[in-house]
């Protein structure tokens, strides 16, 4: 379910760091990694983030400040977070959050590539025209 298989290693720990704007999660394998916020809201796997399909992702901006404010269990595989920001159609699998602490480094250098290219700054403020065009609410 939701792209899980057989190799793909559970999550025995999950703890919130508010203060520090980081999720910190522990594999059955013995991963363990520190993911921050931050990075969670920009790459979300909602449709709202990534878009439709293939190139239609929404740039996120005016992330950095983000709070978790609830990570809500969705039965053994997956966590829906609640963003300070409001976003909370992500559905973050066990597979997925490994993946995002696993190529953090690979993940930012992406991020900042996109910026750049789009001429935006990481703190800029979202502007409503982004994506918009989806239905969903931003």
């Amino acid at each position: 379910m939701a792209g899980l298989t057989p190799t793909t290693p559970n999550a025995e720990s999950l703890t919130v760091h508010g203060a520090s704007r980081v999720l910190e999660i522990g594999f059955s394998n013995g991963a363990n990694f520190r993911i921050p916020f931050e990075l969670m809201r920009v790459y979300s796997p909602s449709a709202e983030v990534q878009g439709h399909g293939p190139g239609q992702e929404v740039l996120q901006t005016g992330k950095r400040d983000v709070a978790l404010l609830d990570l809500e269990p969705v039965g053994n595989y997956a966590v829906k977070p609640t963003f300070s920001d409001g976003h909370d159609t992500g559905l973050f699998t066990w597979e997925y959050l490994y993946f995002l602490g696993d190529q953090q480094a690979a993940l930012w250098q992406q991020y900042e590539e996109r910026l750049q290219a789009a001429g935006a700054q990481r703190d800029a403020p979202m502007t409503e025209k982004a994506g918009s065009s989806c239905g969903h609410n931003h």
